[in-house]
């Protein structure tokens, strides 16, 4: 069985819009499905769907710490 990577994204609804920051282990995938919305909780996630930043992790743990870092950061510094 081969390594699995796991991805923190940031994805932006536009220039100063809203961010939505998330975890996965498939990244292509998951932009596709907030690009056509797939998802039931998506449609209340308006369009969020430009891929602005991405982290690569081999571990599951190190993606979840930092996503939930990235969580915390204020607006300000997400946006940096």
């Amino acid at each position: 069985m081969g390594a699995r990577s796991y991805y923190v994204y940031i994805l932006a609804s536009r220039i100063g819009g809203t961010l939505y920051i998330g975890r996965d282990n498939d990244l292509v995938r998951r932009v596709y499905q907030h690009k056509i919305r797939r998802r039931e909780a998506l449609p209340k996630i308006t369009n969020v769907n430009r891929l602005v930043y991405f982290e690569c992790f081999d571990e599951v743990e190190a993606a979840i710490q930092r996503e939930k870092r990235l969580k915390k950061w204020p607006r300000h510094g997400k946006l940096r």
